[in-house]
């Protein structure tokens, strides 16, 4: 083995991920590109906003609730130690808000959704239904991803929204019900501390987080035969690979947002 050899393997991994990041921005830009024609195809997105949504409310309420609650117990016990208690609805809503919503109920979408998308898309390339789909004169990205992106784009913030108002209602039972904070200091706090460009800051995060699912979902489902090849063992891999490159970009993203925001 070669003293050059640990070099060779570094530059085929750096020209792989470049190789591979123009050809995700190019899936993205070409996808982007026919969202601006007609025809929109309503059933279809309407069908992956119930997909993606509606399937996915019952996992974000049971979250929430038990991420509010957890939240709400922890940080009482600590601000008691300094006679603070009454920002607890404060500490509550901001982290809600700001972090914990957008990025959980991401991460949920990620599990429930787009592992599925990915596997959905991925199956119908092996089994060559996205051939068929050129085939018939339909455009695969009209057909398939478009609806999905705009599907996600629409979701995302409703089911963020949910989990917010679930997890802050969570922490009111523990806060309130549990250790016997008064409601009314509970809500004042939050109302004195929530501002506009907290929840602009959670909606701005979750439209990405949205689009950024989707697309590396539909992404990783398109590519299955040049990464990881037929079958179904190409079609687990392609599955993982999206779960796990979603939740990294989300937390990415979510630092250089929050840090565009704040400044």
């Amino acid at each position: 083995m070669s003293l050059s050899y640990p070099f060779r393997i570094l530059g085929n991994q750096v020209i792989f991920f470049i190789s591979e990041l123009g050809k995700m921005v190019c899936f993205l830009l070409s996808s982007l590109y026919y969202m601006l024609f007609p025809p929109y195809l309503v059933s279809r997105i309407i069908k992956q906003i119930y997909f993606i949504g509606v399937k996915t409310v019952l996992v974000i309420a049971l979250t929430g609730l038990f991420t509010g609650m957890v939240l709400s117990l922890q940080s009482y016990y600590v601000l008691v130690s300094f006679g603070a208690e009454s920002k607890l609805g404060s500490i509550l809503a901001l982290s809600l808000i700001r972090e914990l919503g957008p990025v959980i109920a991401a991460l949920m979408v990620i599990g429930r959704a787009g592992s599925a998308l990915t596997s959905e898309i991925g199956i119908m390339c092996i089994s060559e239904q996205i051939d068929a789909l050129d085939a018939m004169a339909l455009n695969p990205y009209k057909y398939l991803v478009v609806p999905n992106l705009l599907a996600g784009i629409i979701s995302l913030p409703i089911l963020t929204s949910l989990f917010i108002v679930v997890g802050i209602w969570g922490g009111y039972l523990v806060g309130v019900e549990l250790t016997g904070l008064s409601s009314g200091t509970f809500f004042a706090a939050i109302a004195e501390s929530v501002i506009l460009k907290d929840i602009l800051l959670s909606l701005y995060k979750s439209l990405c987080f949205g689009l950024l699912i989707t697309w590396v979902s539909c992404y990783k489902g398109f590519c299955i035969t040049r990464v990881s090849g037929f079958g179904a063992e190409g079609v687990g891999k392609v599955t993982t690979q999206a779960v796990v490159l979603s939740s990294i970009l989300v937390l990415i993203f979510d630092y250089f947002i929050t840090s565009i925001m704040i400044f």
